[in-house]
């Protein structure tokens, strides 16, 4: 009958494996596997008996995954001949991927569990993991995103450009002044701890023994969502604003972040351009962790709810993704999550087309959602040349009202209803072309100014000046 017994030789020497171990290590009645000669303890035993290494697997292997079953399978085809004991660094519950395909298997197996690097580590650091939690993550598969809000373990750091990666990305969601540990062959005559800043991690400490420890306050979102708790308890402009005095703020930041992405050339970006998106975005996150945090204040959500619903809505919105559901263009995803929503919603299909526009939208945004609903129903032109003689007519009842027959407001409301349909017809935004229009006078007439000052001129100079500003 085949039996394997697995069992871990410890984060460092062979003097620190436990005796019953050792004695079933040292019985020359048992074949004895271990993983890599790339171990001090493994290198120790290998010189008080012969031992089977499989490094050789690591070379004919096209992946990891590939090297983990041939390890499997050397194990079994070794277990044979008799009792095998299989030897891993560390301990064989943690991080050893070969050791799950055995358990995989339906094998009479024995693991006898074995200290791990991470009780070496944490023994090392001083960190009790019940105090304020840890968390251990493998440097090939990085969680993105990478949240370190509690204390956290990172191993498999075995090649120099694997750990110059982790650093990276550790730098990018920490203060700029917290630091790492770098921890190598612990517990081992060459154990070496050092701490500096991410960025100053020397990538060739990289190898099968080496891990980063961090304990450093949360960046990224976790830090901003407890910045903006704490401003809600410390400071008394904070404390004083609620979600209508806001409000302005939030319209504020959404125009300011309008600007940066229309500076924005997405056929050949610029950093420079990109930064200014960046800050605004971040700008807009921090209404939303604002109202979030007022939210949770009086017990109804909290930024982690905010995010579920949009989560869970963003999967009930895509069936095609996350379901069962065929779709051939983009037309039929909008489709279909325009019906959800109505689901959603509980329409029974009885009311307006038009129910579910926010009166509250900007008036050219409301404008083209309105004729777009108006449209789904049919109640539209075919093409944008018929909608030109529906400006010609409003614009004639626009005289009329100027000429004291109608209402002027009312007249003006109507071209401009009427120039919005044209915008929608022609596959444009009202609202951006109106506001590249602006930016254009603006920057016109900012060229009038330089070139002299305007006060004084009459209108005939005045036109001369903005000539001469359009051809520059």
């Amino acid at each position: 009958m085949m039996m394997i017994t697995i069992v871990g030789l410890g984060p460092g020497d062979f003097d620190r494996v436990p005796e019953p171990v050792k004695s079933l290590l040292l019985d020359p009645r048992r074949t004895v596997v271990v993983r890599t000669e790339h171990h001090p303890a493994a290198r120790q035993l290998a010189d008080l008996r012969d031992v089977i290494f499989c490094d050789d697997l690591y070379e004919s292997g096209d992946t990891f995954d590939d090297v983990y079953e041939a390890i499997a399978d050397r194990v079994v085809e070794a277990s044979k001949s008799g009792h095998v004991v299989y030897a891993v660094p560390g301990s064989p519950l943690v991080g050893e991927f070969a050791v799950r395909k055995l358990l995989e298997r339906d094998l009479d197996l024995e693991v006898i569990p074995g200290e791990s690097f991470v009780d070496a580590i944490l023994a090392e650091v001083g960190c009790d993991p019940l105090d304020r939690g840890l968390q251990i993550l493998n440097g090939h598969e990085l969680p993105d995103p990478l949240v370190l809000d509690k204390p956290t373990i990172i191993g498999h750091l075995d090649r120099p450009e694997v750990l110059a990666d982790v650093c990276a990305s550790v730098d990018r969601v920490t203060p700029e002044e917290a630091k790492v540990t770098v921890l190598v062959g612990l517990t081992a005559s060459d154990a070496m701890v050092t701490e500096s800043l991410p960025e100053n991690v020397d990538s060739s400490l990289a190898g099968s023994r080496t891990s980063l420890f961090i304990d450093a306050e949360p960046a990224g979102l976790i830090g901003a969502v407890r910045t903006m708790r704490r401003l809600r308890t410390e400071c008394p402009w904070d404390k004083d604003q609620t979600h209508r005095s806001l409000i302005k703020n939030l319209v504020e930041e959404s125009y300011e972040l309008i600007d940066a992405i229309q500076r924005l050339d997405e056929s050949d970006p610029e950093l420079m351009a990109y930064a200014e998106v960046e800050d605004e975005l971040g700008d807009v996150l921090l209404q939303v962790l604002f109202h979030s945090v007022i939210a949770r204040e009086n017990g109804v959500f909290d930024i982690d709810d905010v995010a579920e619903v949009m989560r869970q809505k963003l999967v009930r919105r895509h069936p095609h993704v996350f379901g069962d559901v065929d779709v051939a263009s983009a037309a039929e995803v909008k489709a279909n999550w325009d019906r959800i929503k109505k689901e959603e919603r509980g329409d029974t299909g009885e009311e307006s087309a038009l129910d579910g526009v926010p009166p509250g939208m900007p008036g050219l945004h409301r404008a083209a959602k309105i004729q777009n609903r108006a449209a789904k129903v049919g109640f539209d032109w075919d093409e944008a040349a018929q909608v030109m003689p529906k400006i010609s007519e409003e614009l004639g009842e626009l005289l009329s009202a100027m000429s004291g027959d109608g209402d002027i407001e009312a007249e003006l409301g109507d071209v401009l209803f009427s120039v919005v349909n044209l915008a929608r017809h022609l596959d444009l935004d009202a609202e951006v072309a109106l506001r590249g229009a602006t930016d254009r006078f603006e920057e016109r007439f900012r060229r009038m100014e330089a070139k002299g000052a305007l006060d004084g001129l009459d209108l005939d100079a005045l036109n001369v000046r903005w000539d001469q500003a359009k051809k520059a």
